[in-house]
């Protein structure tokens, strides 16, 4: 089973647990977390404008990490630039199964609980989607 993990700031601490609960520990996956391309020209304009010339792939290595520390298990660490939504559906060209999660929490239910970008990868995705909350339920 090849599986894509879709890594965000925000949520990725969720989406990495879920990743090591459900999957077989067999499994081929890929943890890939995506940087736009605004966010990419803004840093390298604001680094460029300080006489600094640092790298932003590193943070997206070190998050990476973090997650692969999370999931417990090896696994292939991809960091894309681009367009969000495009480079995720890419990626997951060749994948059985995509794991993200939501972008609210759960009191906000329903289809606002995706946001764009999100609701972009679902509605495209080549294979099976594994959607997960980014909290634990209140009880």
């Amino acid at each position: 089973m090849r599986v894509l993990v879709w890594i965000v700031e925000e949520t990725w601490q969720a989406t990495a647990a879920a990743a090591a609960a459900f999957l077989p520990f067999d499994a081929d996956i890929t943890l890939l977390y995506v940087r736009s391309d605004a966010e990419t020209v803004a840093r390298g304009a604001r680094d460029a404008l300080l006489g600094r010339s640092r790298r932003t792939s590193g943070e997206a290595r070190d998050l990476l990490a973090d997650a692969q520390a999370a999931l417990g298990r090896q696994a292939v660490l991809d960091a894309r630039s681009g367009r969000i939504e495009y480079e995720v559906v890419a990626a997951a060209a060749t994948a059985d199964l995509i794991v993200l999660a939501r972008d609210e929490d759960h009191p906000r239910h329903g289809p606002r609980s995706l946001g764009p970008t999100a609701r972009y990868v679902v509605d495209h995705a080549p294979s099976a989607v594994l959607l997960v909350w980014p909290d634990t339920p209140s009880r």
